[in-house]
């Protein structure tokens, strides 16, 4: 899941929210949307193998 931040930065979160804080984790910070579905499709892919 990404979101642009009000710095024009993006942000990858977690699909799932952790269930201590109820908050999604935060799996990084982009300057650009393109560098961090990059980052998403890699953490898939980890996740798999």
């Amino acid at each position: 899941m990404i979101r642009k931040l009000k710095t024009g930065e993006y942000r990858l979160y977690s699909r799932k929210k952790n269930p201590k804080t109820g908050k999604r984790r935060n799996l990084g910070t982009f300057t650009t949307r393109a560098g961090a579905e990059q980052h998403e499709r890699e953490v898939q892919y980890f996740k798999r193998h």
